[in-house]
C-alpha cells in the first residue's frame, strides 16, 4: 500500500500528512472509544476493539471481508456474523462510519456526539477526509423538510481527487 493510501483525514477535515503518527492516532482512538463505550454503559468487547482497530490501521475504507481476513491472519477465528455485529455496534457509536459507495468502513475522528457526516473520497488512492460541516447538513435537512421527507442518516459522499494525488498528477505533467 503507498504512502498516499495511507492518509485519512483528522477531526477537522484535512486528508493525513505523510508523516503524520500513525500510531498515536489509532492509539487515542482505541482510548476514546473505551472511555465513551464505559460512559455510555456500552461494552466494547476484545472483538469490537479489535475491529476497530483494524478499521482505523487501514486509514482508508476497509471492507467487512477485509477485516475478516485480517483477523484470520493474524490467528483468530471469526464468523462474518460476528464482525458485521461488531461494525453494526462501531456504527452505532459513532466510532466507525459507512462509505456505501465503497461498502467499506473508516474510524470517525468524532465519536463523542452524533453528527451529520460528509466525505471527500479520492478516486486514485482511496484517501478520505470526513466533514462534518453543519451548513451542508442543514441544506440537506432544510430540503428534506420542503419535501416531507424524514432523513435517517445523513451521509454525504464525493469523489475526486485529494491533494497528494493531485499534486503527483501535475508534477508528473510537468516533468513530461
Amino acid at each position: 500500500m503507498g504512502a498516499a493510501a495511507m492518509r485519512r483525514s483528522d477531526a477537522s477535515g484535512r486528508f493525513q500528512r505523510q508523516d503524520h503518527d500513525h500510531g498515536r492516532c489509532i492509539a487515542q482512538a482505541l482510548d476514546q472509544a473505551e472511555a465513551l463505550s464505559a460512559g455510555r454503559g456500552a461494552r466494547l468487547t476484545p472483538l469490537r476493539r479489535r475491529v476497530l482497530e483494524l478499521v482505523w490501521g487501514e486509514h482508508k475504507p476497509v471492507g467487512a471481508y477485509d477485516i475478516l481476513e485480517l483477523l484470520s491472519s493474524r490467528g483468530r477465528r471469526a464468523a462474518p456474523v460476528a464482525v458485521y455485529r461488531a461494525l453494526a455496534f462501531l456504527m452505532a457509536q459513532g466510532f466507525v462510519h459507512r462509505i456505501a459507495s465503497r461498502n467499506a468502513y473508516v474510524g470517525c475522528g468524532q465519536p463523542q456526539a452524533r453528527h451529520a457526516a460528509q466525505f471527500l473520497i479520492c478516486d486514485t488512492c482511496d484517501a478520505v477526509a470526513e466533514l462534518s460541516d453543519r451548513r451542508i447538513e442543514h441544506a440537506i435537512l432544510e430540503g428534506a423538510e420542503r419535501t416531507g421527507f424524514a432523513v435517517g442518516r445523513p451521509v454525504v459522499e464525493v469523489q475526486g481527487i485529494c491533494p497528494a494525488c493531485r499534486d503527483k498528477a501535475s508534477g508528473a505533467a510537468l516533468g513530461s
